[in-house]
């Protein structure tokens, strides 16, 4: 039984600043990484060079809109209302991520190039290119990654669909269990943005683009794997990633 008020704590009758804010962002933890993603985005922004933002600006300014992949990515989205497509994600998703063995050295493997996907991989890519002379693709990487991540974050608080793992009692968790909601896989959307802004910045060759998309592709279905996405969620991060990183490229003017 809690005690009454007259024998509480002047602390615990009137919770200060910080208790408060702490209590709001355990209650509305999507909202809080929302906001916070744009404070660091309005941020980085400023910290830009204004001849680098006004190139940006003119580049996108000069080129159409990615019609046919926002097209694409919003009738996925609206997909999620029907019915048979969800049981055709389940069976795709416990085909990944339960048929067959699974053996530790496996799990691990599949754990670790997961991580590719994780923003760290695109901060550390982009401090390499940084100090190594390439600052135009740091910018652009780090500019990239935290706008896709804003959309990401956004599309999941909007559609607030939920991890397969807690839909499926059959499903594995390989590794952490995933935190937030499922579509689209954040993860996927960073590998293929990488892959095509890498690949139209390095005019890279018909071996080169295979690689960087095998490996994206290989970073999409760990997501099923590890138990955190169903196939949907990474088809959608797939188109998402891929023109955020063709929108990066036209706006660098390298494009592929």
């Amino acid at each position: 039984m809690p005690p009454p008020d007259d024998m509480r704590l002047p602390g615990d009758q009137n919770p200060g600043a910080w208790r408060r804010l702490t209590l709001w962002v355990s209650l509305n933890r999507p909202l809080a990484w929302l906001v916070a993603l744009t404070a660091g985005l309005l941020l980085f922004l400023a910290w830009l060079p204004a001849y680098v933002r006004m190139f940006f600006w003119h580049r996108l300014q000069a080129q159409p809109i990615l019609a046919s992949m926002i097209v694409g990515f919003s009738l996925l989205t609206l997909s999620l209302l029907w019915s048979t497509g969800q049981r055709m994600d389940a069976w795709t998703f416990l085909f990944f991520n339960v048929r067959g063995r699974h053996p530790p050295w496996l799990d691990t493997l599949m754990w670790s190039f997961t991580q590719i996907g994780n923003g760290m991989v695109a901060t550390a890519l982009a401090l390499v290119l940084y100090f190594a002379g390439d600052r135009l693709l740091a910018y652009e990487l780090i500019l990239g990654t935290l706008t896709l991540w804003l959309v990401v974050e956004l599309v999941k608080l909007l559609v607030r669909r939920r991890r397969p793992f807690i839909r499926l009692s059959q499903a594995r968790i390989v590794g952490r269990r995933a935190g937030g909601r499922s579509f689209p896989s954040g993860h996927t959307s960073q590998a293929f943005f990488i892959a095509t802004l890498v690949a139209g910045y390095l005019h890279a060759g018909v071996w080169a683009v295979c690689l960087l998309y095998a490996s994206a592709l290989l970073v999409g279905i760990t997501r099923m794997y590890v138990g955190a996405h169903y196939p949907r969620d990474v088809l959608a991060g797939a188109i998402l990633g891929s023109a955020w990183g063709l929108l990066g490229g036209i706006i660098g003017g390298y494009a592929l």
